[in-house]
C-alpha cells in the first residue's frame, strides 16, 4: 500500500470522527481534540488513541462505542481499534481552531 493510499485511509477516518459528537460539549471528537493518535495500517486496520474531556464521562462507553461504529464505516477500513488513554490530560488548548470559535472561546 502506498504512502498516498494510507493517506488517504487517514483522511476518510478523519472524515468520519468528525461524524462522532461529545455529548458534554456539541462538537465533534476529532476537533475538541480527543483524537491523541491515528495509526492506519496497510491492511484496512484504524489504531485510535483517544482520550474523555472527563475521566468520568457517565457515555464514556458509548462515545468509544460510537467512535468506533464510526471508523469502521471509512471505506477501506476493516478492523478499528480504540485505545483510551488519560495522559496526558485533555484540555481546551487542545481543541481546534474551529472548535474554540464555535464555542466562542476565541
Amino acid at each position: 500500500m502506498t504512502k498516498d493510499l494510507i493517506q488517504e485511509l487517514e483522511n476518510r477516518v478523519i472524515e468520519a470522527l468528525k461524524t462522532v459528537f461529545d455529548p458534554e460539549i456539541p462538537l465533534n471528537v476529532y476537533d475538541l481534540g480527543l483524537i491523541y493518535e491515528l495509526d492506519i495500517k496497510p491492511e484496512g486496520k484504524a489504531l485510535i488513541t483517544m482520550t474523555l474531556t472527563n475521566p468520568n464521562c457517565p457515555v464514556a462507553d458509548q462515545l468509544l462505542d460510537d467512535t468506533k461504529k464510526a471508523v469502521l464505516q471509512a471505506e477501506g477500513i476493516r478492523e478499528a481499534e480504540i485505545k483510551l488513554v488519560f495522559e496526558p490530560e485533555w484540555t481546551k488548548d487542545m481543541m481546534s481552531e474551529a472548535a474554540m470559535l464555535e464555542l466562542g472561546l476565541l
